[in-house]
C-alpha cells in the first residue's frame, strides 16, 4: 500500500481488534487454574465457602470466555478483509497453526465447559472436576497455539520456498522456533499476574463493602499470594526474554533502549522523550553502562543502535513508552503483593486505603500486557512476518473512509462492551459468594 495513512488506519483497527480481544483470553487462561483449585478444595474440605467461591468466579470467568469468543470472532475477519496477503504470503504455516487452536485446544474448551458450568449437580464429583481440568488445559493449549504462531512472524524458523511459495519444511522448528519458550512462559505468568489481581481487586472491592466476608477474605489474600510469587518470577523470565530478543530481534531492543548509535557501556535510560527526527533523547535520565550491565552482563559491552539496522527501524516513542509502563506496573504489582501477603499473614485485614488500592489495582494487568503487546508488535516493524512479509506488503485495498468508519464503529461498541463488563463484575463482586 502507498498510501501510509490507509496503513496505518488498517494497523489501527487490527490492533484495536486484537488489543480487545488479548484482555479475555488474559484472564481466562490463569482463571480457570485458579477455579480448578477452587472446586478441589471444596471437594476435598466439603466446606461450602469454597463452593461460594467457585459459584461466584465460575460466573465471573463464563462471561470472560463469552467476551473472548465474541472478540475473537471478530478479529478472524480481518485476515481476509484488511490483510489479505498475510494469508497468501504464509497461509501455509500460519492456517493450520490457527486449525491446531481450533481443534486441540478450542473443541477441548469448549466441550467440557458446558459440563464445568452446569453438571456440578448432574454428574459424579470425580466427573465435574475433570471437566474443569479439561477447560483449563484446553485454556492454555489455546495459548499455547496462538503464541507459536505469533512467535514464528517475530522469530521464524523451519520454513522453505518452494516453487516460489512459503511452506513449512520443519513443523517443529516453526512450532518450536527461537522465541516460543519465552513467549509462552512470560504470557501464562502474565495471565497468572492479571488473574491474581482480578482476584485481589474484586476481593477488595466486596471487603470495602463487607470487611466480615471470610470468602473475600480467603480470595483476597489467595490472590495476593499468587502475584506475590509470581511477579519476581516474571522479572526473571522477562530478563530472559530480553537477551532472546536482543539475539534475533536486536532492532526492537534498541528501540526499547531508544538507543540511537552502537554504544560500549550504554546507559540505562529511565526516562527520556526520544525525538526521531532528529536521532536523540530529550530530558533524558539514565544510569551509566546498565543497559551493556543487563543486556551484555559487561559494564563495556557493545549495544548496537538503531543507526545499525536502518532503514528496516521500529517507531521509537511507542515502543520506549510501552515498554516502561509495563515493567512499572510490574514493580508496583511486585510492591504492592508483597505489602499484602506480610500484612495478612496472620488474617488481618488491610486498612482501607490498602484495599482502595488493591481495588483501584483490579484489571493492572490487562494494562500492563497490552503495554507489552504493544512493544511486541511494534517493536517487529516494518515486519510482519521478520525477514519474509512486511506489512505493507500484506495490507488489503479497502479505502480510508471505509477504514475510518468501520474503526469509528469498533471503537464505540468496543467502549461500551468494556463499560458492560467491567459493571457487571463490579455487581457480582460487591454481592460477594453465594452458595
Amino acid at each position: 500500500m502507498e498510501n501510509p495513512d490507509l496503513l496505518l488506519l488498517a494497523r489501527a483497527q487490527f490492533g484495536l481488534n486484537i488489543g480487545f480481544h488479548i484482555l479475555f483470553p488474559t484472564l481466562t487462561i490463569a482463571l480457570a487454574w485458579v477455579l480448578l483449585f477452587f472446586r478441589v478444595q471444596y471437594a476435598r474440605t466439603g466446606d461450602a465457602s469454597w463452593l461460594a467461591t467457585y459459584n461466584l468466579w465460575t460466573k465471573i470467568f463464563a462471561l470472560t470466555f463469552a467476551m473472548g469468543v465474541v472478540t475473537g470472532i471478530t478479529m478472524s475477519f480481518q485476515f481476509g478483509t484488511n490483510w489479505p496477503g498475510y494469508m497468501l504470503s504464509v497461509g501455509n504455516v500460519a492456517g493450520p497453526l490457527l486449525a491446531y487452536e481450533v481443534l486441540f485446544a478450542f473443541f477441548l474448551e469448549s466441550t467440557f465447559l458446558g459440563v464445568m458450568l452446569f453438571g456440578m449437580s448432574r454428574v459424579p464429583s470425580w466427573v465435574h472436576i475433570f471437566s474443569a481440568s479439561m477447560v483449563a488445559v484446553g485454556t492454555t493449549m489455546s495459548a499455547f497455539w496462538i503464541l507459536a504462531l505469533n512467535s514464528w512472524m517475530q522469530t521464524p524458523a523451519g520454513h522453505v520456498m518452494e516453487g516460489g511459495v512459503l511452506i513449512a519444511g520443519d513443523w517443529w522448528q516453526v512450532i518450536f522456533n527461537p522465541s516460543l519458550p519465552y513467549r509462552v512462559t512470560h504470557m501464562l505468568i502474565a495471565s497468572g499476574l492479571t488473574t491474581a489481581f482480578v482476584i485481589a481487586g474484586l476481593s477488595a472491592w466486596r471487603l470495602l463493602r463487607a470487611a466480615a466476608d471470610a470468602s473475600a477474605r480467603r480470595t483476597l489474600r489467595s490472590g495476593l499470594f499468587l502475584a506475590a510469587v509470581l511477579a519476581p518470577t516474571q522479572i526473571l523470565v522477562g530478563d530472559l526474554h530480553g537477551l532472546n530478543t536482543l539475539e534475533h530481534q536486536p532492532a526492537k531492543i534498541a528501540a526499547i533502549e531508544a538507543l540511537w548509535e552502537t554504544e560500549r557501556g550504554a546507559p540505562l535510560v529511565l526516562f527520556a522523550v526520544p525525538n526521531e527526527e532528529l536521532r536523540r533523547n530529550e530530558f533524558t535520565v539514565a544510569i551509566p553502562k546498565l543497559a551493556s550491565v543487563i543486556l551484555k552482563h559487561d559494564a563495556a559491552g557493545e549495544v548496537k543502535g538503531l543507526a545499525a539496522y536502518a532503514p528496516d527501524t521500529p517507531p521509537v516513542l511507542p515502543v520506549f513508552f510501552a515498554f516502561r509502563v509495563m515493567v512499572g506496573i510490574g514493580i508496583l504489582m511486585l510492591v504492592l503483593a508483597w505489602t499484602g501477603v506480610w500484612i495478612t499473614r496472620r488474617g488481618a485485614l488491610p486498612p482501607r486505603w490498602l484495599l482502595w488500592t488493591y481495588a483501584a489495582f483490579t484489571f493492572a494487568g490487562w494494562i500492563a500486557t497490552l503495554s507489552g503487546w504493544l512493544v511486541t508488535e511494534i517493536g517487529r516493524q516494518p515486519w510482519l512476518v521478520t525477514g519474509v512479509l512486511r506489512t505493507a506488503d500484506a495490507v488489503g485495498k479497502a479505502s480510508g473512509p471505509l477504514l475510518g468508519a468501520s474503526l469509528t464503529a469498533y471503537i464505540v461498541t468496543y467502549a461500551a462492551m468494556l463499560i458492560a463488563y467491567m459493571v457487571v463484575l463490579t455487581h457480582l463482586a460487591g454481592k460477594g459468594a453465594r452458595a
